[in-house]
């Protein structure tokens, strides 16, 4: 029962913060691309991680960095968009998700 209460809680908060991220990529990101690949929430709903894929990969650390920075904005967001969903907002913290190029990696070892 809690893992399926834990899941429905990951979902709605990768697409809300999906939707946010998007809201605020012209602004923080300019000509990046920014996913939330995968949301992982603490079982007392807490902490949540939120890995996120950034294209180009290159300016990954530095949009990490602005994640970082933006980390109480991005929550108050997120605050108004659960409101009625969830009691507490949990605390984010953001991680690379670097599965894309690993794929690639393994693809251009593969052709050679």
């Amino acid at each position: 029962m809690e893992g399926t209460r834990l899941q429905k809680v990951e979902r709605l908060l990768q697409k809300e913060l999906g939707g946010i991220i998007l809201r605020l990529t012209p602004e923080l990101f300019p000509g990046r691309m920014v996913t939330v690949t995968r949301v992982r929430v603490s079982p007392d709903l807490s902490l949540a991680r939120l890995h996120v894929s950034v294209f180009p990969s290159a300016q990954g650390p530095a949009t990490l960095g602005v994640l970082q920075r933006s980390t109480k904005t991005i929550r108050m967001e997120l605050g108004r968009a659960v409101r009625h969903q969830l009691r507490i907002v949990p605390e984010l913290s953001f991680f690379i998700d670097d599965s894309l190029d690993y794929i690639d990696r393994i693809d251009s070892l593969l052709k050679q």
